[in-house]
């Protein structure tokens, strides 16, 4: 039971799709601030602005997605609150299972049958009476924690070279090389998750990040 209960909290916290993109969007922050450097010119102290500039951007992006992690789960404790609500409160059984059904993805509800949705309806009905209003749970704070860790190292990396390397220009070499393959594995495992190519996906997601990043630079990002 401890297993299955470890797998659904690692699941919900690290759900592939939307951690991916959220490391895509720091990758491409770190390597506006790395890219927009000229290695030829920088010295220590510019590197040393650069550093403190990736990691504070990294840092508040972490932040920032804990945060809406958290608000994500108090909207969606609250629509679940709203559709039990619903339910209990229906007129009839049919106006029940209605909301039922609009809860459900579309795939899941155009399978069930009406018989189905009635015993769910009757679950539902079971339950203890639910709150008045949405809470965060100990879960969830351990799961903004883990949204914020993941955004955080996972882009750190491009940053390590410039600490460990007194070289300006073999540190950006290094860097991009390790910003070049952090995009190519976040394509592959977004293209798995999505069903798509992942070898296709990730040699394309290299080439959007890249123009992506290039954008921003010129914008002043």
């Amino acid at each position: 039971m401890m297993d299955n209960a470890a797998k659904n909290f690692s699941k919900r916290i690290l759900s592939p799709l939307e951690r991916i993109s959220e490391v895509l969007f720091g990758l491409i922050m770190v390597l506006g601030f790395t890219g927009s450097m000229s290695a030829a010119q920088a010295g220590r102290a510019e590197i040393r602005t650069m550093l403190f500039g990736a990691i504070g951007c990294n840092l508040a992006w972490g932040l920032i997605d804990g945060i809406m992690y958290l608000m994500a789960c108090l909207g969606e404790k609250g629509q679940d609150l709203r559709t039990l609500r619903a339910v209990r409160q229906a007129a009839d059984p049919q106006t029940g299972q209605r909301v039922i059904a609009d809860a459900l993805p579309a795939v899941l509800a155009s399978v069930l049958s009406p018989a189905e949705l009635e015993r769910l309806r009757q679950q539902l009905n079971m339950l203890p009476a639910p709150p008045r209003h949405p809470s965060l749970r100990r879960d969830d704070w351990l799961g903004a924690l883990g949204v914020f860790l993941l955004v955080f190292l996972s882009t750190f990396p491009v940053v390590l070279p410039f600490i460990f390397m007194q070289e300006p220009a073999g540190a950006l070499r290094v860097s991009n090389l390790i910003a070049i393959g952090s995009l190519f594995f976040t394509g592959f495992f977004f293209g798995r998750c999505a069903e798509m190519h992942p070898w296709r996906t990730g040699v394309i997601m290299v080439i959007v990040g890249a123009a992506m990043v290039a954008i921003t630079i010129a914008l002043g990002g």
